[in-house]
């Protein structure tokens, strides 16, 4: 494709109009008379030529040097066939700023669609629409008009061939390629384009990337085609702009559907597919949100049958109960009624719906990932990807490939000299690659280690304060905020804290090794940077939930044997859980670090931007349209970078991984990505529309990586959940005293807290375990209380195995894995099933892709043997006239026809 440039620069000897630079008229530059006129147009002076794109630069210190580039570089856009046009600082608004505009012409057009194989229109299809859905009129409340939701007829399309003009669609060659199109391909030969002289051949010298990173251009974008708060005057514009925003990017509109269509239209497939992806999984959540809710609905109607809470909560029974201190020297011993309203909370979360909705949240996964396929499907033919050459399109090779591998060598297939990595360069890097990420991964483990120092350093100094006292002024709070509370709140602040900061580092690290390593393809760059990013999101977002799902009070020990986090010598024991359990901490810290980081996200997308667009706006209002460009409006915009989508998804899938990987520990979880997701659906067309520039327009069949990163983490989900309801809930222990260890004929929950609750000799604890001289509460009488309890399964003092597990113990971790195994094989194979039943395809969808390569395949051959025909009637028409004199023949024409 390279060469089809070259070839195209060094071909085109035509006559070159210069622009003028700095001012200074070149030879051979038509003169544009300056006459007032509506400046916000997307055309040239002339009102004829659309202006596919726009340069702009500023004069400073380099401003010889810098100049020279430009000279150079738009001497060969002009060789390439571009037509040039330029505003100079005086006739801008803040008389700084030079814009050069670029027009690509028919033949510049055609020869690049060409080589980029791009489809255009060569009959209205015929096919018939699919038959109405029953019930339609429901939706009708939620529909657009029909001249939004599709833009143009549905054609059928054929990859474009400079030779066969005359078989497609071309009423105005002007108009043929949409402007989305012809940005497309005038950015392809921007980024390719040479900026040094004819005599030398300098490879790195190439593109406009370059040349923004070295300052010689400060922008370079596509204009949107009107103001987006009405529509443009210019009969010949399109007010494509003005319709997004009025049915797509406000608010009000949330419940309508998107038009997709218009946003492909516009901004191209790859942003379409993205809004497609969003929406549909905002559709998706609806069903998981009402399930969640009826499952906490369930909690709250089951309140009053929660015995185990009305036993802590009991002063005969939770009064009653001595427990062990909680951390050595600090900590007093306490009474179990003082954990009764975590009790409640946590029963909320932690009952016999939350088992059920934890299955249903792992058939979801799977019918929201199969459901997608087939929409994805509909969309490729929908939108004519299906024979999408990603060979053309995705896997064009970098032009920072080209430019930094100065090694050359024979590609086999083509038979031509391409740029390649040598192997111990290729090895070197991916080394460095692999260091850094492991060192950056290492990082957030001992961030993560230290929060876990803080809450086993903390914990203490809260049991402290909030020890029961008569006296005490917070006595109030200390009935209301347990020890385990407090530390788990400012703990999963200070974590949050900790995750934005990493984020931010993040960024920067894996573009910095995605660059470093030098992907061959757009493609592959994508796909490195998405899984370096999302494995480092992974870990910051997702280790502090798995420790406290996973291992706080999993290796605690027993009074007078207690685990320290780094040995004896120190003195930060292991955080217990409550007597309630570790879910209802999982819980709180899932919805700190979840609701916290959309909050955070919805400010940074919304509130910034909204003063950046009330400036702009009312400058815009302000100024007459006879004043201020179309040109310099976009260019007081943000510039849509090439990650820009890249965060979306990011942001997105890191919510997914909240919702389905510890969705059992918070059942409400789908309620607020619902929530989220619709004002992030219209706060990204708001941004979009109004604060973006135009972005270039780019194919994709698919979300790409994203797709099997969701795969990977609705696979883990399951396993996630099923240890969640395993070894963080209480579900198990509970049902196994139910139907095993209740003493009574009736099986209930009487007396499970007792049961739960192992003995020790308050006289055998160690000294270093024992609370300080003054830290035990007032109630408390060493001569009566001889004994404290403590959470575990173990055979109390005195017995020949005292503080040894108890067969109990055993019985449950069996029933525990037991039901590990019974969950995710019944999950699996549900998933498995569902996936096998629900084709990635629609049947009508393949039956109409047939039909219609059937129906190009006939047209095209048509075409050819009609194409055929003329050319053979014109010869044979040639010959009749010198054979006049000679005797009658058969019909010649009549037979090559039958032949043909």
């Amino acid at each position: 494709m390279t060469s089809a440039l070259d070839s195209q620069i060094e071909g085109n000897n035509g006559s070159i109009n210069s622009i003028s630079d700095r001012g200074i008229q070149l030879p051979g530059h038509r003169e544009i008379d300056k006459f007032d006129q509506n400046r916000d147009s997307v055309f040239f002076k002339d009102g004829v030529r659309r202006i596919d794109f726009v340069l702009s630069y500023v004069d400073d210190k380099e401003g010889d040097k810098k100049a020279e580039r430009r000279r150079e570089f738009e001497a060969n856009l002009e060789k390439a066939g571009l037509e040039l046009e330029t505003e100079d600082k005086s006739e801008s608004d803040d008389r700084k700023t030079h814009y050069l505009k670029i027009h690509a012409p028919w033949e510049v057009l055609a020869t690049y669609a060409d080589v980029l194989k791009i489809k255009v229109p060569f009959k209205v299809s015929d096919i018939p629409k699919a038959r109405e859905v029953p019930l339609e009129w429901l939706s009708h409340p939620f529909r657009l008009p029909e001249n939004i939701m599709r833009p143009e007829p549905d054609y059928f399309t054929a990859p474009f061939d400079k030779s066969k003009v005359d078989f497609f669609l071309i009423d105005d060659k002007d108009t043929f390629f949409p402007p989305s199109t012809r940005n497309r391909i005038v950015y392809y030969i921007l980024t390719r384009c040479p900026y040094y002289k004819e005599d030398r051949k300098e490879k790195d010298k190439t593109g406009i990337n370059r040349l923004l990173n070295n300052g010689t251009y400060t922008s370079a974008y596509p204009l949107h085609d009107c103001r987006y708060w009405k529509k443009a005057q210019d009969m010949q514009c399109e007010s494509e702009r003005y319709h997004l925003y009025r049915y797509w990017a406000r608010f009000l509109c949330f419940y309508k559907e998107q038009p997709l269509n218009l946003i492909k239209k516009y901004y191209g497939e790859k942003i379409g597919i993205y809004f497609a992806w969003l929406g549909f999984y905002t559709e998706m959540l609806f069903y998981a949100a009402v399930m969640g809710v009826i499952c906490f609905v369930y909690g709250v109607l089951s309140y009053e049958d929660n015995i185990t809470s009305k036993e802590i909560c009991d002063p005969k029974i939770g009064g009653m109960i001595v427990m062990c201190p909680l951390c050595d020297k600090k900590c007093s011993y306490w009474k179990l009624n003082s954990t009764c309203l975590s009790s409640w909370q946590s029963h909320l979360f932690d009952n016999e719906g939350t088992v059920f909705f934890a299955m249903f949240m792992g058939i979801w996964v799977t019918l929201f990932l199969e459901f997608w396929k087939r929409r994805q499907a509909r969309l490729e033919y929908e939108w004519d990807l299906v024979d999408f050459e990603e060979e053309q399109q995705q896997l064009q090779i970098r032009p920072e490939y080209e430019q930094k591998c100065t090694g050359r060598r024979l590609n086999r297939i083509t038979q031509e000299m391409e740029p390649y990595l040598p192997f111990p360069s290729k090895c070197a890097r991916f080394c460095l690659s692999g260091a850094t990420v492991l060192f950056w991964t290492c990082l957030i483990v001992a961030c993560i280690m230290g929060v876990i120092a803080y809450r086993l350093a903390v914990y203490a100094a809260f049991a402290s304060v909030m020890k029961d006292s008569s006296t005490s002024k917070i006595q109030l709070v200390g009935s209301l905020i347990t020890p385990q509370l407090a530390t788990s709140v400012t703990a999963s602040c200070i974590n949050f804290v900790i995750i934005l900061i990493l984020n931010f580092l993040y960024e920067h690290v894996a573009i910095w090794i995605t660059d470093m390593e030098i992907p061959k393809t757009h493609l592959e760059y994508e796909n490195k940077l998405t899984m370096k990013m999302f494995m480092f999101q992974f870990v910051n977002y997702y280790s502090s939930c798995f420790y406290v799902a996973f291992f706080k009070g999993k290796f605690v020990g027993y009074p007078g044997n207690y685990s320290y986090m780094f040995g004896k010598w120190s003195t930060l024991r292991n955080e217990e859980c409550a007597p309630g359990g570790c879910l209802i901490e999982l819980t709180t810290q899932l919805l700190i670090v979840m609701a916290g980081k959309q909050m955070v996200g919805n400010v940074q997308e919304a509130l910034l931007p909204l003063v950046r667009n009330w400036w702009s706006s009312r400058k815009g209002r302000s100024h007459p349209e006879s004043t201020y460009s179309r040109w310099e409006q976009d260019h007081d915009l943000q510039n849509f970078s090439q990650f820009g989508l890249f965060y979306e998804y990011l942001e997105m899938v890191i919510q997914f991984g909240f919702i389905t990987l510890f969705v059992a520990s918070f059942p409400l979880a789908p309620l607020l990505a619902l929530f989220n997701n619709i004002l992030e659906v219209r706060v990204d067309a708001w941004k979009f529309t109004t604060q973006f520039r135009r972005p270039m327009a780019a194919k994709a069949r698919n979300i790409g990586a994203w797709e099997e990163i969701l795969n990977v983490v609705a696979i883990m989900s399951v396993v996630t959940n099923a240890f969640i309801m395993a070894f963080t809930s209480d579900m198990i222990p509970r049902l196994v005293y139910l139907y095993a260890y209740h003493p009574g004929i009736e099986a209930n929950m009487t007396g499970y807290i007792t049961n739960s609750l192992s003995i020790y000799n308050i006289s055998q604890i160690p000294e270093d375990n024992l609370p300080e001289a003054g830290e035990n509460p007032s109630w408390f009488n060493s001569s009566t209380i001889t004994t404290c309890r403590y959470r575990d399964y173990r055979y109390p003092p005195g017995h020949l195995r005292q503080y040894t597990h108890t067969m109990q113990f055993w019985h449950i971790l069996a029933a525990k894995l037991a039901f590990i195994i019974i969950m995710e094989h019944v999950v699996f194979v549900v998933k498995f099933f569902v996936a096998w039943l629900i084709p990635d395809v629609p049947s009508e969808v393949k039956a109409r892709i047939k039909r219609e390569r059937f129906l190009v395949q006939e047209y095209l051959h048509n075409y050819e043997v009609e194409k055929l025909k003329m050319q053979l009637s014109q010869s044979f028409c040639l010959s009749t006239e010198t054979a006049s004199l000679l005797p009658s023949s058969p019909n010649k024409h009549q037979v090559i026809s039958e032949c043909v």
